[in-house]
């Protein structure tokens, strides 16, 4: 039986490695392995910073089964898996062959996937009945939403007056036309300007009338509807956009990809999380129990984020909260804006110890970043002593795709904050912090509406076990 297999094979090599780091090795071997033995769809939902050696529990059913298989994974991981994870195994004796590329393998290779070759062989209806395996789950829905999108260029619209030289007038009108409405409005720190489908649909009409179109136009033609969003990107300084579109829900956009598979389903998943199927089995492997608190700064009567004393506000917190540390002091905040301002205050204050998303800060440094750079980048930083969240990572509605999404779920007469920006928050707080729990580090939160809000009560639920820190003393 494959689990038995898997499991004996896992614990000869842990033994040969010595003491795991991570508890629950063998356990998700044995999912694993009786999820693709019996072709089941599992979802195992993994804690917040959990150790990455997990990916070795993964891989050995993996290199024992005897069924078709595709394993998606992003550019990190695909990186990890290559350059340290497949020599382990080969170390012990455990062959994982990987195939890469547009085609199919043979059903005793494995199909490594990017999430941009999932959807191309979805697409072509390559995937027949391969198993398909996801680590990094949390990760799925915004890199398919990426990998689905269309982005248009000018390049793109040079491409397609030359492929269409009759209508070369009219797309040029149409072209300066959506120029005209795009710069004249206010496109806000993220620099976005969102489209309405009334005023994409004269060029759609027309380009309904015309045959063939050169790439990527006719996959823009095809990307239409309620479920997509449409915004574009602008460059104030030069007066040019790149026109984006994305599906508001991409695993609705590639529906039957889950339908009649076995599909494992692995990641720091938080409940509310739609990922477009109801697995047969889920099971959440959770760390060992935290035996110290999370020191939580957080104290009662703090600015809002839309107050106008807001940035001076953070300034003074963020000093306070810098004085005395001896290691590395994080500040996460999106707003770019704000975070340069911040950062020059604190460089006015400290110096060149202050550094702004860079991957070398020093080790007394204070490091500004926004929440999803720090969520790419640190796992290859060091860890911090303390991290500051100057606002909670909740979505902004300036975001065009955000917005549609919101409003989507509104016409459905449903609680989008709960339901959508609450939930992606509270994933993204989790992720962010498990360093800052190893390290023995503390956070400090600055955002008022954690003590104003009913639902920072959820945040504070998130964060548990912590304890809190009524005053400011030197670490």
């Amino acid at each position: 039986m494959l689990e038995a297999r898997a499991h004996a094979q896992l614990k000869a090599l842990l033994r040969l490695e010595g003491e795991p780091r991570w508890p629950h090795h063998l356990t998700l071997s044995r999912l694993v392995a009786r999820s693709l033995r019996r072709g089941d769809q599992t979802l195992v939902r993994l804690a917040p910073g959990s150790d990455p050696s997990w990916l070795l529990g993964l891989l050995v059913p993996l290199a024992l089964a005897e069924v078709p298989l595709a394993l998606v994974v992003t550019p990190e991981l695909r990186q990890r898996l290559l350059q340290v994870e497949l020599p382990r195994l080969q170390a012990a004796g455990l062959q994982l062959p990987c195939w890469e590329g547009p085609t199919a393998p043979p059903p005793d290779r494995l199909w490594l996937l990017q999430h941009a070759d999932l959807v191309a062989a979805w697409r072509q209806g390559l995937l027949a009945d391969r198993q398909l395996v996801v680590p990094e789950a949390e990760a799925l829905e915004p890199q398919l939403r990426r990998a689905l999108g269309v982005s248009l260029d000018s390049g793109d619209w040079e491409a397609l007056r030359r492929s269409l030289p009759a209508a070369a007038a009219s797309l040029l009108a149409l072209h300066e036309r959506l120029s005209r409405r795009i710069l004249a409005r206010p496109c806000g720190p993220l620099q976005q300007v969102a489209i309405a489908p009334e005023e994409e649909a004269p060029l759609r009409q027309l380009l309904g009338l015309l045959t063939p179109l050169p790439d990527p136009w006719p996959q823009w033609l095809a990307a239409a509807g309620d479920g997509w969003a449409s915004w574009a990107q602008v460059d104030p300084v030069l007066l040019q956009w790149q026109w984006l579109r994305q599906p508001l829900e991409p695993l609705a956009a590639m529906a039957g990809l889950w339908e009649q598979r076995g599909v494992v389903l692995l990641g720091q998943v938080v409940e509310g999380s739609g990922l477009g199927f109801r697995p047969q089995v889920e099971v959440r492997l959770a760390d060992p129990p935290l035996q110290d608190p999370l020191p939580l700064f957080a104290p009662q009567g703090q600015a809002l984020p839309n107050a106008p004393h807001y940035a001076s506000h953070l300034l003074e917190q963020s000093r306070r909260l810098v004085l005395g540390q001896a290691g590395l002091t994080v500040v996460l905040l999106d707003d770019e804006g704000l975070r340069r301002g911040l950062a020059s205050g604190l460089a006015a204050e400290f110096g060149s110890r202050v550094g702004h998303e860079t991957t070398a800060p020093e080790a007394n440094g204070v490091l500004c970043c926004s929440w999803s750079w720090w969520l790419e980048h640190q796992g290859r930083l060091p860890l911090p002593c303390q991290l500051v969240a100057a606002t909670l990572p909740i979505a902004s509605l300036e975001d065009p795709l955000t917005a549609a999404r919101v409003q989507a779920l509104r016409l459905q007469g449903r609680d989008w904050f709960r339901e959508l920006l609450l939930p992606e928050a509270l994933g993204r707080l989790q992720r962010a912090v498990a360093g800052l729990r190893r390290s023995g580090g503390r956070l400090a939160v600055l955002d008022g509406r954690l003590r104003r809000r009913g639902w920072g009560r959820q945040v504070l639920q998130a964060l548990e076990p912590w304890v809190a820190l009524q005053r400011l003393l030197p670490s």
